[in-house]
């Protein structure tokens, strides 16, 4: 037999109200937010992409009966304010024990889930922000004479390097997962900027694009823990905010639905599995 609930079909609990022993996991932290326009003498230069939060999935996660579950979802970081400004890093997510480290908003080999983009200034191309292993990739650093920001790191390769011919760095690419039973890419680097308003670098998997000349960089999609993109060419400017993050599990529709849930959750049901979203901080109880 079935029933409807909320508009989806879902399978009947069966008779021995089997629970579940494991689930599929995907936690996602929060996206760093982009640097501003870099102001050197008297024109500007290219900032840097923030980079994403870090991502962790895996299809086995063990869970122990009667236990409680903390789960934090991590905030986008900031966009940079001014010129010659950083905005902040994304904020940490977690499930259980699986934690994804937010994502870097400033170079200089700062770590962050996925590194942010290195800025261009004064002629030497700033290091990008370094990423953690099995969670992101580094950004891209700044070209030392293109006046050109590097992309923010994302969760599937590094940021774009700013490139000499005067174009800003894309961001790194994010990753898909077909876990909520669609393909949805997160984390995805913000794109770098560029002198040349026209040049800016793009945001890759939710990630912002970088403002053109006097506009403020793209904001990253919420629940993708993509970076944010950085300023356009001018002092009033700044750097869009990083994508919160997202934490979400999901195991087969046959077994018992947990004891308790509390948090801004998201209940759906897809290819034979019960799904369970995550936009802010909760529990969960089996």
């Amino acid at each position: 037999m079935s029933k409807y609930l909320g508009g989806l079909v879902t399978a009947t609990i069966n008779a021995l109200g089997k629970k579940p022993t494991e689930v599929e996991y995907l936690v996602v932290a929060g996206g760093g937010g982009g640097q501003g326009a870099r102001l050197h003498t008297i024109d500007y230069r290219g900032g840097g992409g923030g980079g994403a939060g870090g991502l962790l999935t895996a299809p086995n996660f063990s869970i122990t009966q009667g236990s409680t579950i903390t789960i934090t979802v991590g905030a986008g970081g900031t966009g940079a304010a001014a010129f010659n400004d950083v905005g902040t890093n994304g904020s940490n997510s977690a499930f259980s024990t699986i934690t994804t480290v937010g994502g870097s908003a400033w170079g200089y080999n700062y770590v962050g889930g996925s590194g942010a983009g290195g800025s261009q200034i004064s002629g030497v191309a700033e290091t990008a922000g370094a990423g953690i292993a099995g969670q992101g990739f580094a950004g891209g650093a700044g070209s030392s004479n293109g006046q050109a920001g590097g992309g923010g790191g994302g969760a599937g390769s590094v940021g774009q390097t700013g490139l000499t011919a005067g174009y800003g760095g894309s961001g790194g690419a994010g990753l898909c997962s077909i876990i909520t039973g669609q393909r949805v890419f997160y984390a995805g680097g913000g794109g770098g900027n560029v002198y040349n308003s026209s040049s800016v670098g793009l945001g890759s998997a939710g990630g912002g694009n970088a403002g053109v000349s006097g506009v403020k960089g793209g904001n990253a999609l919420s629940g993708t823990g993509s970076g944010g993109g950085a300023g356009g060419m001018s002092s009033g400017a700044t750097g869009g905010a990083g994508g919160s993050g997202i934490v979400i599990i999901r195991y087969p529709q046959t077994l018992t639905p947990p004891t308790s849930v509390t948090g801004n959750v998201q209940v759906g049901y897809a290819a034979g599995y019960q799904i369970y979203t995550w936009t802010s901080s909760g529990t969960v109880t089996f």
